[in-house]
């Protein structure tokens, strides 16, 4: 597993996949609640003044929910899942999972020692294994909306990454 947190991506890249794992619908309906009680703390201060610092509240809980979902990306050569990233040339074969087979690899059969990136209310998974010898992580399992997209995208780019290396 390799982390940069200054990672900067060349111009040449082209994302073949990209997937925002935002929370779910019902999360943001329960954080839009936190306005409306912000507003009865602050009533005592003036109804005009509790109603904005509530709107205000809740327009950013909700945009701090967005912008802290992490991001799956795959380009021509690189998977990146929230902050990490990995080449391609270390990836093996992905297995798609859903329902219970999902359900089942984000719980009793997570490797521990595997990369996690798993999202509550997002069904599918993509497994893929990590062939690098030096890295500690034997796999990475993903939470995605789309399992067969994201399989395809890595399954280009480790092609892209084949090619690429037999033309070296």
């Amino acid at each position: 597993m390799q982390n940069a947190p200054g990672d900067a991506r060349p111009a040449s890249a082209v994302v073949r996949y990209r997937e925002r794992l935002a929370p779910s619908l019902w999360l943001f309906l329960a954080a839009a609640l936190g306005g409306p009680m912000i507003t009865l703390v602050f009533v005592p201060a003036g109804s005009v003044i509790a109603l904005a610092i509530g709107v205000v509240a809740t327009i950013a809980i909700i945009a701090l929910m967005i912008a802290g979902s992490p991001r799956v990306e795959v380009d021509r050569r690189v998977l990146r899942a929230g902050r990490a990233w990995i080449d391609a040339s270390w990836l093996g074969a992905p297995e798609i999972r859903t329902g219970e087979d999902a359900r089942q690899a984000r719980g009793p059969a997570l490797p521990a020692r595997g990369w996690h990136l798993i999202r509550g209310g997002i069904d599918g998974v993509v497994i893929v294994p990590n062939t690098d010898p030096a890295d500690p992580a034997p796999s990475w399992t993903i939470s995605t909306r789309t399992p067969d997209r994201l399989a395809a995208a890595i399954e280009a780019a480790r092609a892209s990454a084949a090619t690429d290396a037999a033309s070296v």
